[in-house]
């Protein structure tokens, strides 16, 4: 099976044309304002309308209520939606319901005590995202470029598919996948100059890394 690269926080034409033409598998979009990586639902009309069907198109969202949730589905027509807050299960399975698309659930990582959640969820998601647990004092949960301790998930059995993220940049990406076997990557803050910022050739190299560490694991 490929490994599965998600491109994330996209928010210029420039950089999201140079993600779909490198290969990205996904692309997310974010709806969350404390992010600077935050769309307005015009914008996120606009680039949905360029993805043409090249990836599929992820909508992260914090917490979102129906309303919010109604918004983007009207706008983007996300493939996916990506739950990065405190969900409950019975709010994934909601959600599955309502809106009829698959739902990844962000899974924040510290210890190994955080992996409690993950029968419930698993019952219910389409896919587990394992991210780096934010800071107490962090005003959004993820996007914060800090990696976890990928070994938490070395001896992981979820019989769900299941990416990382947290950290991850063209350097590390290999080590990450040989440790915790995930079956797919998500970058966001390490292919940026600046914050929500993104590097066309930082996007580029990441997608390169990425399947390069995909045919060492193959062979």
């Amino acid at each position: 099976m490929s490994l599965l690269v998600k491109i994330c926080g996209l928010s210029t034409r420039e950089t999201l044309d140079v993600a779909l033409d490198a290969g990205a598998d996904m692309v997310g979009f974010v709806f969350f304002p404390p992010s600077p990586r935050h769309l307005s639902l015009a914008l996120g009309r606009d680039l949905g309308r360029q993805v043409k069907g090249r990836a599929l198109k992820v909508a992260l969202t914090v917490d979102a209520d129906d309303a919010t949730l109604d918004n983007i589905m009207d706008a983007l027509a996300p493939d996916i939606f990506q739950l990065h807050g405190q969900e409950s299960v019975a709010r994934l399975r909601d959600i599955k319901q309502r809106f009829g698309r698959p739902v990844m659930k962000a899974v924040p990582v510290a210890n190994s005590a955080d992996l409690a959640v993950l029968p419930g969820y698993a019952a219910v998601a389409d896919r587990i995202l394992f991210d780096a647990r934010a800071p107490k004092d962090a005003t959004r949960p993820g996007g914060l470029g800090a990696p976890f301790d990928w070994h938490l998930l070395e001896n992981l059995d979820l019989k769900l598919p299941y990416m990382v993220s947290g950290g991850l940049h063209a350097e590390n990406l290999a080590e990450a996948l040989r440790v915790t076997r995930a079956g797919g990557v998500d970058v966001s803050s390490g292919i940026e100059s600046a914050p929500g910022v993104k590097d066309p050739d930082m996007i580029k190299a990441f997608i390169r890394a990425a399947r390069a560490s995909q045919e060492l694991s193959v062979r």
